[in-house]
C-alpha cells in the first residue's frame, strides 16, 4: 500500500501515539464514535436503555429537556452505529420499542466506570471550579 493512502476511511491504524490525530483526521469513524459517546443525550438513552426496553414515549418522559426531534435523531444514530435496536409491532396504535443491541450493552458496560468517576469526583471537580471562579485559576 502506497505511503499516505489509508486502508478504510475508518481505519485508524498508526494513529495510537497521538490522541490529537482524531481532531485532524475527519474521516476516522473512532473520532465519530466518540463524539457520539461524549454527547449528553447518547448517555442518558442508553443508561436507561441499559435498564430494559423503552418506547419512544417512555424515554422522551424519562430524559429531561430533550425535544422530540432531538430524541429522534439520536435514537436513529445509535441504530444506525448497531447501538440500538429498534422494533416496530403491527398494532393499531403503531408500537415502538427501543433496546441496547448486544454491541450497545457492552459500549454502557464501558461507560459505566466513567460514570462511577464523575459521581465519585463530583465534590472535588466543584471545588475546584470554585477555586477557578472566584479568581485562583484565572490568569
Amino acid at each position: 500500500m502506497e505511503e499516505g493512502t489509508r486502508k478504510s476511511p475508518g481505519h485508524c491504524d498508526g494513529t495510537d501515539d497521538d490522541p490529537r490525530q482524531w481532531d485532524t483526521r475527519s474521516d476516522c469513524l473512532v473520532r465519530d464514535m466518540l463524539d457520539r459517546v461524549a454527547d449528553k443525550w447518547t448517555l442518558l438513552v442508553m443508561g436507561y436503555l441499559a435498564e430494559r426496553r423503552h418506547r419512544f414515549s417512555e424515554l422522551h418522559r424519562r430524559i429531561d429537556g430533550v425535544s422530540r426531534r432531538m430524541l429522534t435523531v439520536t435514537l436513529r444514530q445509535l441504530e444506525r452505529d448497531g447501538l440500538v435496536l429498534r422494533t416496530a409491532h403491527p398494532t393499531v396504535p403503531p408500537r415502538v420499542d427501543y433496546e441496547l443491541t448486544p454491541l450497545g450493552g457492552s459500549l454502557h458496560a464501558t461507560l459505566c466506570p466513567l460514570v462511577a468517576w464523575a459521581e465519585e469526583n463530583e465534590a472535588g471537580v466543584a471545588a475546584a471550579r470554585r477555586a477557578f471562579d472566584s479568581g485562583a485559576g484565572a490568569a
